[in-house]
Order: C-alpha cells, then structure tokens, then sequence
C-alpha cells in the first residue's frame, strides 16, 4: 500500500540498473513511485504501480508534469552536458530533494583522478544543485561489479580465455544493488540532506581476482590472459569513446600494486554488509552462461 501521506517520488534512468531496483525497493516501503522515460514503450518493463511520464533530459521543459506534485528525484544523468543547469533549475522548482548518482571524483586514490569526461559532467551538475535551494545527497559509486558483465561475459560465454589489459589493477566492485539501495533509502527517509557517500564493496580485487571469483561461481576454470593497452583500444574502437578507453587504461595502469579505495558507507547507511563480489558472481552465474 501506498502511504498516502507521502509525495511520490520521480525516478530518472527508470530503466537502468539502478533505478529499476530503486523502483521496487521504493514500492516495497509504500513510497508512490513515478518514472520518467524517454520512449513509450520503456514502460512495459515497469510496475503497473509506478506512474510513467515522457520526458527527456535534453528538453527541460519536458519534466514539468513528472515533477509538479512530487516530494524528490532521483538524478541519474544520462544526456549530453548542455541542459543540466535548465534541468538543475527545473528540479528546484518544484521539488524539495534531489538525489544525484554521481562518481567519485573527489576521492585521492589515484583510480579515481584520471582525467574524465563524465567526472566533469558531474562536477560541473552538483555546482549547480550546490547554487539552488534543493536539500541534496550525493552518492559516488565506484566501480560497478555488473561492468564484468559488459567486460568478460561474451568471452565467458563462447569458452574462450579472458584477455584484459592491467590483470593486477586492484578495484573495490560494488553490487548495483546496493547502490539502489543506498539511493531508495536516501530518497525517502530523513536525515541524509547534505550527504556525500562514496560507496565501494568490501573488499579490493584485482581484475585476475575477479574473473576468479565468477569462475567459482560457475563451477569451472577460466583461463585469463594479460593483454596490451594498445590491443585494447585496437578492440574498443567503435565501442566506446577513446576519451573514455584512455581513461580507463590510465585509472587501471595506475591502480596496480595498490590496494583499491574502500568505504564503510553501504553499511552505515543500510546496517548490513555490502555483497561480496563472490556473492554478486554467484547470483549472477547465469548470465555468464546465456546469451542476454
């Protein structure tokens, strides 16, 4: 059951990986939930619970109906950088809290002070929530554990070794679960206005490390393979932006031989334990075994 008490609150990325569980966890504490999407048909995917309104980032005035009446929003910036201060300024409008999934930019280890693009992007979007009157919290993953999904899982699945530059860089994956979980609590209950949260998983692991643990979890070896960053951005091309493969070659080049980043705020906030990679590896195992 809803509480009626509660204004609804506006979940942006509604369909990503996080704000599609965001969504449940919210329904789940009888917050009324809205969506916002860009295309129609995104709502199939969604509770019939959740109210979905078409909008989009890059149209600002497009927003109004989804935010007029709502209590927060979850921020998940997912256009190009030109209308996030139109956005910003739409969102002090007509809402009190602003919920912004952002990146760990601010951190001193050195993984996280590559020069980036979207660490930009973001610092450039809390500036502005920082000059309007939302009451906000900043959450700051680091890195993703389902990454490997995108990263390992087609080699995985053909039976193949698993080659990948800078075996021996360690990184601290965070379940995406908890990330959402994180965020749903921040966006309804008390007590987390001015927050800013780093989150991590528990412990550090390197790449090699990793493609271990999901071996565990599917029961067989998997053999993994060092590659060179010149291979790399050979095979990356047309898959993702060269600004961003460098990034990433120069965050992993400078995270080997030093243990990865790691926070206690998933358990702070939530009271229990952030998952484990190997726990993430095994309710996962299958889609390491099927084709998505």
């Amino acid at each position: 059951m809803h509480r009626t008490d509660t204004p609804p609150v506006l979940v942006t990325g509604a369909t990503g990986r996080v704000g599609r569980v965001v969504i449940d966890l919210l329904l789940d504490a009888g917050v009324p939930v809205r969506a916002l999407t860009r295309r129609a048909e995104a709502a199939a995917t969604l509770p019939p619970k959740v109210e979905v309104f078409l909008g989009d980032l890059t149209a600002p005035e497009s927003l109004d109906p989804a935010l007029t009446g709502a209590g927060a929003v979850l921020l998940v910036w997912t256009a190009p950088p030109q209308t996030a201060a139109a956005v910003v300024e739409r969102l002090a409008a007509h809402v009190r809290r602003v919920v912004f999934l952002s990146s760990p930019h601010r951190t001193p280890h050195p993984f996280f002070q590559q020069p980036n693009p979207m660490a930009v992007l973001h610092a450039d979007i809390e500036r502005h929530i920082a000059a309007s009157d939302l009451e906000s919290t900043i959450i700051r993953p680091g890195m993703f554990a389902s990454n490997s999904l995108a990263w390992w899982a087609p080699a995985i699945r053909a039976g193949e070794v698993v080659r990948w530059p800078y075996g021996a860089a360690a990184s601290a994956p965070v379940d995406d679960r908890d990330i959402a979980a994180v965020a749903a609590r921040t966006l309804h209950l008390d007590g987390y206005a001015g927050g800013d949260y780093v989150l991590t998983g528990p412990e550090s692991l390197t790449h090699a490390e990793q493609v271990g643990l999901i071996a565990d979890a599917l029961g067989h070896p998997i053999a993994f393979e060092e590659m060179t960053p010149d291979e790399f951005r050979r095979l990356s091309e047309g898959t993702a932006p060269r600004s961003v493969v460098d990034m990433l070659l120069t965050a992993w080049s400078s995270a080997v031989g030093q243990p990865a980043y790691l926070t206690d705020t998933v358990a702070d906030i939530l009271g229990t334990a952030p998952r484990t990679f190997r726990q993430w590896a095994a309710d996962h195992a299958t889609a390491f075994t099927e084709a998505s």
